[in-house]
């Protein structure tokens, strides 16, 4: 098992990893209809050898630095917050503290439990929802939607890169939540 890089070097390490793997330029249509002359694919990343890890260290650290260090589980909508909140709860087991992941689905099943939240229950928890960017919070928002209805607590929105273009002021606004993110897209070079 490959031991955990101190902090700032684990943040330059995941910094640059960005960079060279998930940064495409060429014009893109985003999830949220807007178009883009770049495409953050954060996929490359949050599912690689290497940087899942550094997510899941980075991530942890942005959440405890803004002193919600007493959150009990972490996850978002799928798909782009799957792996993220998992690299969170491995990250957490890793430093010895029992941090449990699930999956918002884009809607509630309609067979089965007819659950919208999946994995361990987050009725009465505090919950972090996770995503891996976001450019209108739209995701977020319907995230944390679920996670309200389920009975969860949310208390705060996290993200590995904000694009810069509202998704932070429309979830405080509309989720009052404060909303993290680990890199902004002026540290990826794309202002």
């Amino acid at each position: 098992m490959t031991s955990a890089l101190a902090l700032p070097a684990a943040r330059a390490r995941l910094l640059d990893l960005i960079k060279e793997l998930a940064v495409v330029r060429g014009k893109v249509t985003l999830s949220s209809g807007a178009e883009a002359d770049y495409y953050i694919d954060l996929r490359r990343i949050t599912l690689h050898h290497e940087a899942s890890r550094l997510v899941g260290q980075v991530m942890l650290a942005l959440i405890d630095d803004a002193g919600l260090d007493g959150f009990e589980a972490a996850g978002g909508l799928t798909m782009g917050a799957d792996p993220v909140g998992t690299a969170v709860m491995h990250a957490a087991g890793d430093a010895g503290r029992p941090i449990d992941s699930f999956v918002v689905r884009k809607a509630q099943k309609s067979y089965g439990m007819g659950r919208q939240v999946e994995g361990p229950e987050v009725r009465g928890r505090r919950v972090i929802a996770l995503e891996d960017t976001s450019t209108t919070g739209g995701s977020a928002l319907t995230a944390v939607e679920a996670l309200r209805k389920a009975g969860a607590d949310v208390v705060a929105v996290a993200v590995i890169v904000d694009r810069n273009t509202g998704a932070k002021e429309r979830i405080e606004q509309e989720a009052g939540l404060p909303y993290l993110y680990a890199f902004g897209k002026d540290e990826l070079g794309l202002d």
